[in-house]
């Protein structure tokens, strides 16, 4: 799957249905740290949603000449805010970045927002810890 580096921000949700329609929330905080702006106009795109045993590891598609793909969307060492969007077999967080590349986040909670330090990068996922749980 490819994925537009115009990309703002990345969420789960689930879909509501009102009175005559159907309704995805955007978090708050989507709005208050200025990547959304209420009354402007965005493309949407619904993915289906996937445990971490359904994640391919798929982060874009490789360059048929030499043979390498996107690089990961993270470093070792590198800060990050994420969101837990799921809970793998381990029982570790899981959580999602640019292109839905997934972090794995021992400790982590669904729907907890968290600071970690990227541990381990691979190609298909990451390994994050937490260093700050009151985000």
């Amino acid at each position: 799957m490819e994925i537009s580096e115009k990309l703002l921000c990345l969420f789960s949700a689930d879909v509501r249905e009102t009175d005559d329609s159907y309704v995805v929330e955007v978090p708050k905080r989507e709005v208050e740290t200025g990547t959304v702006d209420v009354g402007d106009t965005y493309r949407v795109a619904l993915i289906a949603g996937a445990g971490e045993d359904d994640y391919d590891g798929e982060i874009g598609e490789a360059n048929a000449e030499t043979g390498e793909g996107p690089q990961p969307p993270v470093e070792p060492g590198e800060m990050r805010y994420v969101e837990i969007e799921d809970i793998g077999k381990q029982g570790d967080g899981i959580a999602r970045v640019e292109r839905g590349y997934v972090i794995i986040v021992p400790g982590g909670d669904v729907g907890e927002r968290v600071k970690i330090e990227v541990t381990e990068v691979k190609s298909n996922f990451a390994v994050g810890e937490i260093v700050d749980e009151d985000v």
